[in-house]
């Protein structure tokens, strides 16, 4: 099983602008993933697309073993230099490289839009243990503002053949499988503060930005430039509140 195209591409030149522009996750988010999947310093966790680490080191302070599965070399490299506690493995979510029954929990943050849903789904039920949890992790930009509501009208124009995982396509493999029941989605605020660099970075690290000719990249980001020259609640500032909308969803292996 292969990478998506714009995943291989777009992630293997950004791990930089990833690390720079990507946020983390709130603290009521991670307070309720360990305590719903039961993560403890006795614990082996499973991070699938674990990108340069925004979650996996979120949960190093528990002790817990950390495996993170990142199929892009330049992401898992920069995870490497990120977090060195962590067991890095390469391989994709549909062809997990562990023993049947090896894991106590998985988590997939800003990963699971881009697997085969039914294969990955296969293969998390294969690897965790019986009647554990896996977790899904999305920061969503925050549309109900209108600055950022006008970003994602300059990135929609890109991108098209990608998976969003804001529409909740993602959803789909769950209605459809037998191998995992829901335990409910969570909805969380956070706030990522930004310098100009930074929100460039931000956008850049869009895997189908990142993977247009460098004139059309330069395009998007002199239209972010223009956006924030001008627009009333940005204009002048030197630092910038991205709001976003972070959604949790558990689910337990049958």
């Amino acid at each position: 099983m292969t990478l998506h195209r714009l995943a291989a591409q777009g992630y293997a030149t950004a791990a930089d602008a990833y690390e720079k522009g990507r946020p983390d996750y709130p603290r009521a988010a991670i307070e309720l993933l360990l305590d719903a999947l039961r993560i403890d310093a006795a614990s082996t966790v499973l991070d699938l697309g674990a990108g340069t680490g925004k979650l996996t080191r979120l949960l190093a302070p528990t002790g817990a073993r950390l495996l993170a599965l990142e199929p892009v070399e330049g992401m898992r490299r920069k995870l490497g230099q990120m977090v060195p506690s962590a067991a890095l493995l390469d391989g994709v979510a549909e062809a997990i490289p562990l023993p049947d029954a090896s894991v106590d929990a998985a988590v997939a943050a800003q990963s699971f839009h881009w697997f085969h849903g039914d294969l990955a789904l296969t293969e998390i039920h294969r690897v965790l243990r019986p009647r554990r949890r896996l977790a899904l992790l999305f920061n969503l930009r925050d549309e109900r503002v209108d600055w950022v509501a006008r970003i994602s009208r300059i990135l929609d124009r890109y991108g098209r053949d990608a998976p969003v995982h804001r529409i909740g396509a993602w959803r789909r493999s769950f209605v459809d499988s037998r191998l995992f029941a829901p335990l409910g989605e969570h909805e969380f605020t956070h706030v990522q503060e930004l310098d100009l660099d930074g929100l460039l970075e931000r956008v850049a690290s869009i895997s189908y930005i990142s993977v247009l000719p460098l004139h059309e990249r330069y395009s998007v980001l002199n239209e972010i430039r223009d956006l924030v020259g001008t627009h009333p609640d940005m204009a002048g500032k030197v630092a910038y509140l991205f709001p976003y909308r972070t959604i949790v969803a558990l689910y337990e292996r049958r």
